[in-house]
């Protein structure tokens, strides 16, 4: 049994065959490097319909430091990477892409914060390459639940970071079937360093943050560490009901005191009505998300359903 304090660099996969080889390769290269620590790498493939499970086991049979789980079916971009992060056993646990967005080299920065004492080491993206909507849309989203969290978060920080076994036992009891990741680390409180990097452009394959994924963890952030929306919607309706009643007032008092000459017409209800009910449903849609969220953590569903291991014997 070896004395040496084990790393267990985890990443999860989706179609990204074209990655895998070099994920392995650079990561293999930076804990040369740390040769005073065991690591395994630990990746879990989220039922890929291309070859990258083909390509896992090939590498796998020729390192023994490489694990593998496979799901039986997509089980999203939240559960299954927690999965594999939650199995972990490694003294410091690494979560990390596979479409090599995170820079494996960052690794030993991470460690060395470690070493120095940091439970949380977190890699913060300083610039990226794209352009467009989604980069603007992103940045406004950080900006809105930075403002209105119930604890820090951390803008530009996407979960790729080093965590210490202490926090990982956290995460292990707090047992959330679909967490708002990165809101859980801050969440914790350990005092944490920031370690700030470049974000590369994608090589290979295709990026699987859709506008729907990231609506998806936008949303989640905000009704798992947020109780402003519930707040808001009862200013707004106490703002909607006094503004009713003055206006019907107002309508009233004008009819008064010019009984045949004032012509309230349709336009004013048809506008008000329109108002009303885009209010209601945008109100309803966010109490919906607290109610699913109490849903999903009352109905006991495994987090992902495992097809096979690689490795674990």
């Amino acid at each position: 049994m070896s004395d040496k304090k084990l790393i267990s660099i985890v990443a999860g996969c989706f179609n990204e065959r074209d990655n895998i080889a070099e994920l392995h390769e650079r990561i293999t290269a930076v804990m040369a490097q740390l040769p005073e620590y065991d690591y395994e790498i630990l990746l879990i493939d989220n039922a890929s319909t291309d070859d990258t499970v083909e390509v896992i086991r090939e590498i796998a049979a020729q390192d023994k430091q490489l694990r593998a789980i496979v799901n039986v079916r997509n089980f999203g971009h939240i559960r299954s990477p927690y999965h594999a992060l939650l199995l972990a056993q490694g003294d410091a646990v690494i979560g990390m892409a596979s479409d090599l967005e995170d820079p494996p080299e960052l690794i030993l920065n991470f460690v060395l914060k470690w070493e120095e004492g940091f439970k949380i080491a977190i890699g913060v993206r300083r610039k990226h390459e794209e352009r467009g909507l989604m980069p603007l849309m992103r940045k406004a989203y950080y900006k809105l639940i930075t403002r209105i969290s119930d604890v820090d978060q951390v803008r530009n920080f996407t979960g790729f970071g080093l965590y210490d076994k202490a926090v990982m036992n956290i995460l292990r009891q707090i047992q959330d079937p679909y967490p708002y990741f990165r809101g859980l680390i801050c969440e914790i409180g350990y005092q944490r360093a920031e370690v700030p990097f470049d974000k590369p452009v994608r090589k290979r394959g295709i990026s699987k943050g859709t506008f729907l994924v990231y609506l998806d963890s936008a949303l989640l952030g905000i009704v798992n560490h947020s109780k402003a929306p519930l707040r808001l919607a009862t200013m707004i309706g106490i703002a909607m009901s006094a503004l009713s009643f003055l206006t019907g007032i107002y309508y009233f008092v004008r009819k008064l005191l010019a009984w045949d000459e004032f012509q309230m017409g349709i336009a004013p209800l048809a506008i008000g009505l329109f108002f009303f009910m885009g209010m209601l449903f945008l109100l309803l849609g966010l109490l919906g998300e607290y109610v699913g969220l109490l849903v999903t953590h009352t109905v006991k569903r495994p987090m992902v359903v495992e097809r096979e291991r690689i490795n674990f014997d």
